[in-house]
């Protein structure tokens, strides 16, 4: 039995004895590198686990597509465009790398699916992190690459890049990609009230019963949310944090968001939230909270604007809480004491 499954049916057990005569079907498991759970609302059980089997199997299959750096579609172009030749890709990851240049583009290259060779130079294209700083020589000679996506040349089903320094690292676009995909799935088959969550990238079909889906959002520093937040039927959260995949050297906190410009770990910064809503929710989520969290807090709101999120929050190196007013009047903090800059 595999680990994915153990631990799927181990969700599957504590809902059982849990939740009792309520409609409710959660299954758990582990994928993109995250856990993962699917929660289904108001169906009968084996219609439920049937329509979450699909998911955790396609899920497993964009894992296995999208890996940066074990044997995928993708690492197969990274390797040719190493070599600087072209390689035939599906349509599916033709698709993909077009929708994720154009959010490269409008998030002034600050989200950038390119910058793998950084982000494995940082030890980031691994299970475990460790405690290591990456060669400065190495580091200053990739930003001077400046690897982006507009490199990236398609003619068709072929794919080549102008830049023999771009390795692709979707990490920032996967998970957002596979709530689409799940959303999809699920109302093909007749499912309208559900709950998806990829480690922390959140997105809602209908309802919970007679009301809307509410989630939590994780403290940065802490167990437990700092704040709670409902959603309605096609809108998705998505977190940026500096507190999972992260490591310290000397005090200081290196995580696996990296500045493009400088090649460095963004600084600042302990978490950016935003909500998002319409037909590529799950994929918004996950990418244009990025640009955010880079800006930092000086810029993080102009990089709102540009990437057209009215409802954004971020929490600085000191815990302080920044966020828009539409962000605040979704929000239910968890320390009533909690007070919020409002910036317009």
């Amino acid at each position: 039995m595999t680990l994915l499954r153990r631990i799927c049916l181990l969700g599957v057990a504590l809902l059982l004895s849990a939740c009792g005569k309520e409609p409710l079907y959660q299954e758990q498991g582990y994928v993109f590198g995250t856990l993962v759970e699917v929660s289904v609302y108001g169906e009968q059980e084996p219609r439920a686990r049937q329509a979450v089997a699909a998911v955790m199997q396609e899920f497993q299959r964009l894992h296995n597509m999208l890996h940066a750096w074990q044997p995928s579609e993708l690492s197969e172009l990274n390797a040719a465009f190493a070599q600087g030749r072209h390689k035939q890709v599906s349509p599916e990851l033709a698709a993909i790398l077009q929708d994720a240049t154009q959010l490269a583009v409008q998030s002034g290259e600050l989200f950038d699916p390119a910058i793998g060779g950084l982000i494995r130079l940082w030890g980031f294209q691994a299970d475990t992190f460790k405690a290591v700083l990456p060669d400065e020589k190495r580091v200053a000679a990739l930003v001077a690459a400046n690897p982006q996506m507009s490199d990236i040349v398609l003619k068709g089903d072929v794919a080549s890049s102008r830049n023999k320094a771009v390795r692709l690292d979707l990490g920032g676009y996967a998970k957002g990609y596979a709530l689409d995909r799940a959303a999809a799935l699920l109302k093909k088959m007749g499912i309208h009230n559900a709950l998806i969550n990829i480690g922390g990238n959140v997105l809602a079909l209908g309802s919970h019963g007679s009301r809307p889906w509410r989630v939590g959002i994780q403290h940065p520093r802490k167990p437990g949310p700092f704040a709670t937040v409902e959603l309605h039927d096609g809108e998705a959260i998505g977190t940026s944090g500096d507190y999972q995949r992260y490591f310290e050297v000397n005090g200081k906190r290196y995580c696996h968001l990296i500045d493009p410009r400088s090649g460095q770990p963004a600084q600042g910064v302990e978490a950016v939230t935003i909500l998002t809503h319409g037909a590529h929710a799950g994929v918004l989520s996950d990418a244009d909270s990025k640009p955010l969290f880079i800006s930092g807090v000086q810029g993080w709101r102009e990089a709102a604007a540009r990437m057209g999120l009215d409802e954004a929050l971020l929490i600085d190196g000191n815990g302080k809480v920044y966020l828009t007013a539409a962000m605040q009047k979704r929000l239910e903090f968890t320390d009533k004491a909690t007070v919020g800059k409002v910036e317009p």
